[in-house]
């Protein structure tokens, strides 16, 4: 419970990281992880994540998103990636997506680039 409760207390602090430094990690933390099915185009395994901060859930319309996508309300906040990225299957229970990030760090850095690209 104690575990729990300090990686949500350090959440704010972890989202609040936003620097060149932070953003150019997670650029290759996503070429590492995220990139082959997140591509600079949809494709059949992921859409493209470029303008994804800020947009609305499964708001695409050049990628068939899941059930599990679909019915999500909202937008892709920093919080909501978060979420989903720390584990999607919880986020979003249908989802396509089986790579979780679990470290909060490396969530943080991908959320800081994801926020770069337009």
């Amino acid at each position: 419970m104690k575990t729990v409760l300090a990686a949500v207390l350090a959440l704010p602090a972890m989202l609040a990281l936003s620097s060149p430094a932070a953003a150019a990690e997670g650029e290759r933390l996503f070429n590492l992880q995220c990139k082959s099915c997140h591509g600079a185009k949809s494709t059949p395994m992921g859409p493209a994540l470029g303008g994804v901060f800020g947009a609305d859930i499964a708001g695409r319309t050049d990628f068939n998103y899941s059930a599990g996508l679909k019915a999500k309300d909202g937008t892709w906040t920093a919080q909501a990636l978060d979420s989903y990225l720390a584990k999607p299957m919880a986020f979003a229970p249908g989802t396509r997506m089986m790579v979780a990030v679990p470290a909060a760090t490396s969530r943080a850095e991908i959320i800081d680039y994801l926020k770069t690209l337009k």
